[in-house]
């Protein structure tokens, strides 16, 4: 099995329980999230998230959705 860093598990973590709360599939949200230019920096985020709430993650998520869509 392959080594991967904490960040890429807990990044894996995170699309696969963020698919689930959007009732959706993991390859929605990160089409979704690479069509928006975003899965850098939700990746990048690690330090914030991984130590917040799941829930706390998602809703940064979804604001960021939201402004992308805005503009």
């Amino acid at each position: 099995m392959h080594n991967i860093s904490k960040q890429t598990s807990f990044f894996i973590f995170l699309l696969e329980q963020y698919a689930n709360y959007k009732s959706c599939t993991i390859d929605e949200v990160l089409k979704q999230w690479d069509n928006l230019g975003i899965t850098d920096l939700i990746y990048n985020m690690y330090e914030r998230y991984h130590i917040e709430a799941i829930e706390n993650a998602f809703d940064d998520i979804d604001k960021l959705i939201l402004e992308k869509y805005k503009h």
